[in-house]
């Protein structure tokens, strides 16, 4: 349940030994005439050994939401500074490899979707979700977007950002199938509400609906170019 022990632990040894490697044994092996990285080669052997620790933990933990969802977020995180901090190449074996396996990366896109949604209900039933967080700043708030717009496009991004470095574009594939599931299911529920409201169609909400409905039209235009 402390995944972050381990994977902490190893970006430590990466960055305690970055120096030594580096100082003492590279210019060995520039000198022997090798294209070895010492740096990098010691990287992929300790993220082998997590390899396999996940390998081993993900089946005990497929079924637990709590865990598993704990699971994905601190090896989003671990990879995220692998690749910044450290300079790990992508072409190297890498822990989105083991999250893209059938059984782990089915039970990842149930999960996101499951909270998703618990988010949609949440934006939509909140005090403030027609209410513009900018609407005091006339520069800022052109668009007039009610706050639950503005934290579904968020969530949307957010989830962009956890699949965007996975290794096939298959996969990358089926959570952007994902999100148009959630897509969807938001202009339904904004077409609910839109229901409630025709007999108000200058209303506060009615109003902001369509302004909702306008920013996210706007912004998944720019977000066209995002191959």
């Amino acid at each position: 349940n402390k995944p972050e022990w381990y994977l902490t632990q190893v970006l430590m040894w990466i960055g305690n030994h970055s120096k030594f490697l580096d100082d003492k044994i590279q210019p060995i092996l520039d000198k022997a005439g090798s294209s070895v990285n010492a740096g990098l080669e010691f990287s992929r052997a300790l993220v082998m050994l997590i390899l396999e620790k996940l390998a081993t933990d993900i089946p005990f933990l497929l079924y637990d939401d709590t865990l598993f969802c704990h699971l994905v977020d601190e090896v989003l995180l671990f990879e995220r500074e692998l690749y910044s901090v450290h300079g790990y190449l992508s072409s190297f074996p890498s822990c989105m490899h083991i999250l893209s396996e059938e059984s782990c990366f089915q039970r990842w896109l149930t999960v996101e979707k499951k909270f998703a949604l618990q988010k949609m209900d949440s934006m939509l039933s909140s005090e403030a979700a027609w209410i513009s967080q900018y609407k005091d700043i006339t520069d800022v708030d052109e668009m007039k977007v009610p706050d639950c717009a503005e934290t579904f496009m968020t969530l949307l991004l957010v989830i962009t950002d956890r699949y965007k470095n996975l290794p096939t574009a298959s996969r990358k594939l089926q959570f952007l199938g994902l999100q148009k599931e959630l897509v969807d299911d938001f202009r339904i529920r904004l077409t609910q509400v839109m229901k409630e409201e025709t007999r108000a169609s200058l209303g506060f909400r009615y109003c902001a609906i369509l302004n909702a409905v306008n920013y996210i039209a706007t912004v998944l235009a720019d977000w066209a170019d995002n191959v």
